[in-house]
């Protein structure tokens, strides 16, 4: 297991993802070689005094390529690197947004049908693709030490020898709002900011660059983080049943489809038991469990999931008819899994919720622990409450992300751009979900829908045990529950790892998720993946 992470006095920050696009199918549009012939930057329009100004420009596709080389599994590859923006039009030709991507394509593939083709996005929603990017999936990524760590600014970039491109090219998409990606002047941001409304607007994209690109025949997958498995889940649907495009498979990292097991609200306990072995792994992390689960990992993971979904579910459903012995011996081994005192968790009514448990496991220490990744730790300006100030986790993973991509996109990619690029944004609140008023989100239905229609379809789950913003636990509680039908729970691969919601920053864990990850996409890839 990993020693413990503490955040240090200067702020570590780390996330990513990155794409690709073929330069054999080529577009209609003119591309801009960066090597030979970079785009330059519009000269600043002159406006007199008394003059009206100028109408906002009418965005306009660009692709820049860039070729490169890298060694992957000790053989080399020669790929191509595609930033751009296509945009997203009505039928009669209005345009209403330019969505940014970048792509990365194998060189010397004869057979498209053949080769497979990933698209990637992150969730938020408001972040864009830059985390899985570049730091997981594309061919450079975030230097990070082995336990996940960033250097001291200005932070750096290696090459990613755990990169899918040696099995799948990669298509990196940013949604609108997000990246260098933005509604055209005049149109209503609103259109892309709903549950629905993403899915439609991502959907269109991939259709788009599938036709552009020639990439029809090639085997499909898609591979999102966070929400990004919620916008999976509805366009595996929305793919199938609007486009006809059937996919290959699905790779769901940090997964969250039913929004009824991570919503600590009044009336609603569902997140309770399933959040348990999530915070017993983090307190076991922190050594704050009693010896007899603190010897063995796997064995507290047992017994906490023993107990959340037996005695715990049940004392909590009985609410205040539990007797008062029942709840001091519930809340006595709750006490034990939690690393929490049995004052603590009778004074919460057997009910520690997330905000609350990151900031009491080490108060003692005056100590936050990180939501999106338990094994990191901060400090508030005081120790007192209930809610932490911050994520120390979020705060040891943003800065490094938003630096080398912005150095990397400019520098080796030759995009150029004076857009902010939005790594996490609050621009796309609010969000709509209109569609779902009055009850939980839950996208489930929507996978279990495409894998009904589609018995080729495979699933890979991808789960982090100190992931308190998707906790493992619940994720298998939605698929345990996906279908009643024999056959789902077959098609469907869960993976855990011993990180938190960016398992990836961790070398380990890269390395066992890009095998997994490759393994599940050769496999469903019908002929393979395809070589020069």
């Amino acid at each position: 297991m990993p020693s413990r992470i503490a955040a240090a006095a200067w702020c570590f920050t780390a996330l990513g993802l990155g794409a690709g696009l073929a330069a054999r199918a080529q577009p209609d549009e003119p591309r801009a070689e960066a090597r030979s012939t970079r785009p330059q930057p519009r000269e600043a329009a002159k406006v007199e005094a008394g003059a009206k100004p100028a109408m906002p420009e009418i965005p306009q596709e660009k692709l820049v390529t860039t070729h490169h080389r890298m060694t992957i599994g000790g053989r080399e590859i020669a790929y191509t690197a595609t930033a751009g923006t296509l945009l997203q039009k009505e039928e009669e030709g209005k345009v209403k947004a330019s969505m940014f991507f970048v792509a990365y394509t194998r060189d010397g593939v004869r057979d498209l049908g053949r080769r497979p083709i990933t698209f990637t996005y992150n969730g938020g929603p408001g972040a864009a693709s830059v985390w899985l990017h570049m730091g997981a999936f594309g061919p450079r990524r975030v230097a990070f030490d082995d336990e996940g760590i960033a250097s001291a600014p200005p932070y750096h970039l290696a090459d990613n020898g755990d990169s899918l491109l040696d099995v799948t090219d990669l298509v990196f998409i940013d949604p609108v709002t997000t990246g260098y990606s933005r509604p055209a002047p005049g149109e209503d941001p609103r259109q892309f900011h709903g549950v629905r409304e993403d899915v439609t607007s991502v959907g269109e994209f991939i259709r788009l660059y599938t036709t552009r690109f020639g990439r029809w025949p090639s085997p499909k997958f898609l591979a999102g983080e966070s929400y990004g498995t919620t916008r999976s889940a509805g366009l595996a649907r929305y793919l199938q049943q609007r486009l006809g495009m059937y996919l290959n498979g699905v790779v769901l990292v940090s997964s969250i489809l039913n929004f009824a097991t991570a919503s600590f609200d009044v009336g609603n306990d569902l997140p309770y038991p399933l959040f348990l072995p999530t915070y017993t792994a983090a307190a076991w992390y922190h050594k704050r469990l009693p010896a007899d689960l603190q010897g063995n990992f796997h064995h507290a993971l047992e017994e906490a999931e023993r107990f959340a979904l037996g005695e715990y579910t049940l004392a909590l459903a009985r609410g205040s008819e539990l007797p008062e012995g029942e709840h001091k011996e519930v809340a006595a081994k709750l006490a034990r899994l939690t690393g929490l005192s049995p004052a603590y968790v009778e004074q919460v009514n057997l009910r520690p919720e997330i905000g609350a448990f990151v900031k009491e496991l080490l108060r003692s220490e005056r100590l936050t622990i990180g939501r999106l990744d338990t094994r990191f730790t901060g400090r508030d300006r005081t120790a007192r409450g209930e809610r932490f100030e911050y994520d120390p986790a979020q705060a040891a993973i943003a800065g490094p992300f938003t630096a080398t991509f912005n150095a990397y996109v400019s520098g080796e990619l030759g995009w150029k751009s004076d857009l902010n690029y939005e790594t996490l944004t609050d621009r796309v609140r609010p969000w709509s979900f209109d569609e779902y008023s009055n009850r939980y989100l839950n996208v489930a239905e929507d996978l279990r829908f495409a894998m009904a229609q589609n018995p080729a379809l495979r699933i890979f789950v991808a789960n982090g045990y100190y992931d308190l913003a998707t906790p493992f636990f619940a994720t298998r509680y939605t698929f345990d529950h996906l279908g009643f039908e024999p056959g789902y729970g077959a098609r469907v691969t869960l993976a855990y790892y011993d990180a938190g919601h960016m398992m990836y920053i961790r070398r380990a864990d890269r390395e066992q998720l890009k095998a997994d990850v490759a393994r599940f996409i050769t496999t469903n890839s019908g002929a393979g993946a395809a070589e020069p």
